[in-house]
C-alpha cells in the first residue's frame, strides 16, 4: 500500500488561558490518503479548525504542540511549523466575505500569493490563474482578474478562493468549512466543484464540516472529533450507514433526515480548559460506567477498516430525549 500524503500521529496542542492550560487537542491520529477526501465531523468547539491550523503551521504564537508529529510527504513539518508547506498545502477558509482584502483587486491577491509560493515569471502566473478561473466557473476570467472583491457574489467569492488554494498546484487542499457561509444551492454548486477539480487535478483534501450531508456527498474517509480527540474513524459511508461510537450515533441521530422528532445531545462540548478525565464523552454518554471516568480510551480496530475510541460500542443506545 502506497503511504498517506498527510499522516497526523498523537498529536496534542495546548494554550495558556484563565489560568489553567487549555487541551484544544489530544492525540489526535488520523491519516489522509493520496488523491482521498477526508472529513473531519464534531460539533463547535472540538478543535476541527485548530487541526488545520496545527497542520498549515499558523497556530497562535503561544500554542505548544508536546506530542506527536505531523507528516506530510513522509517528512515531520510540525517542528517546522509553516516553513515548507506554504504553496504544497492548499488552504479554503470559511467565511469567503472576510477572506479576501477590499482594498486590492482578486487577481493582484492571488498572483502575490503565486509570486511568493510558485515558480515562473508573472506573466505565467498570470495565465494561469486565468485558466484556474475558468476552472473554478468564473465568468469572464480575463474581467475577473481585474475585479475588486465587492464585485463578486458570495459563491463567486469561495470560487476565488478555491482558485487561490490551487494556485501553486498543491497535491493536498485543507478546507475549513468553506460552504457554511453560502446558500444551498451556491453550497451544492461548491461541493461539486471540489469533488470534480480534486478528482481531475489527482489531490488530496483535508475537509473539516458540522455537516454529515456534506460529509456523505463529498468525503471517502471520515474522522469524527469529540472535544479534542478521535472518536471514530473509517470509509464515510461505513460510518453514516452503521455508526459505532454513541458521540457518532447521537450526532446522526440528531440529524433531520434521521430523527422522527427534533432531538439533541444532553449537556454540551466542555470547555478546553475543563476537560473530564477520562473518556471526554462520558458526562454526556448514556452508555456511560464508573470506568469511563477513569480510563482514556483508545482507538481500536473494528471490521471495514474502521476504528472507534469506546470500548461499550457495540451496546445499544436509548432514544434520545426531545429538545
Amino acid at each position: 500500500m502506497m503511504p498517506p500524503l498527510l499522516e497526523i500521529s498523537q498529536l496534542a496542542v495546548t494554550l495558556p488561558g484563565g489560568g489553567a492550560l487549555a487541551e484544544i487537542l489530544d492525540d489526535v491520529t488520523l491519516k489522509v490518503p493520496a488523491g482521498c477526501i477526508t472529513g473531519v465531523v464534531g460539533e463547535s468547539g472540538c478543535g476541527k479548525s485548530t487541526l488545520l491550523r496545527a497542520i498549515l503551521g499558523i497556530l497562535p504564537r503561544h500554542a505548544q504542540t508536546p506530542r506527536g508529529g505531523i507528516f506530510f510527504e513522509g517528512h515531520d513539518i510540525l517542528p517546522d511549523r509553516a516553513a515548507g508547506v506554504r504553496g504544497r498545502i492548499g488552504f479554503v477558509p470559511q467565511d469567503p466575505y472576510l477572506s479576501l482584502n477590499p482594498l486590492f483587486r482578486a487577481g493582484d491577491q492571488i498572483l502575490e500569493i503565486m509570486r511568493r509560493h510558485a515558480k515562473g515569471s508573472r506573466a505565467e502566473h498570470k495565465a494561469r490563474l486565468v485558466e484556474l478561473f475558468r476552472a473554478v466557473q468564473l465568468p469572464d476570467p480575463e474581467a475577473a482578474l481585474r475585479k475588486y472583491p465587492h464585485e463578486f457574489s458570495g459563491g463567486q467569492r469561495q470560487r476565488l478562493l478555491i482558485a487561490a488554494a490551487l494556485s501553486c498546484e498543491p497535491r493536498l487542499v485543507v478546507a475549513d468549512e468553506p460552504t457554511t457561509a453560502l446558500d444551498v444551492t451556491t453550497q451544492r454548486e461548491i461541493l461539486g466543484l471540489l469533488r470534480e477539480l480534486t478528482r481531475a487535478r489527482g489531490l488530496s483534501m483535508l475537509f473539516v464540516t458540522h455537516d454529515f450531508g456534506v460529509l456523505a456527498s463529498l468525503c471517502d474517509d471520515v474522522a469524527v472529533l469529540y472535544a479534542g480527540r478521535v472518536a471514530e474513524t473509517g470509509p464515510t459511508r461505513a460510518v453514516l450507514d452503521a455508526p459505532a461510537h454513541p458521540y457518532t450515533r447521537m450526532l446522526l441521530a440528531c440529524h433531520p433526515d434521521r430523527a422522527a422528532d427534533l432531538a439533541g445531545i444532553p449537556g454540551a462540548v466542555p470547555p478546553a480548559t475543563a476537560q473530564p478525565s477520562g473518556c471526554r464523552f462520558h458526562p454526556r454518554c448514556p452508555l456511560a460506567r464508573e470506568s469511563c471516568a477513569r480510563e482514556v480510551p483508545v482507538l481500536q480496530p473494528i471490521p471495514g477498516g474502521r476504528a472507534v475510541a469506546c470500548p461499550f460500542h457495540a451496546e445499544a443506545l436509548p432514544e434520545l430525549a426531545l429538545v
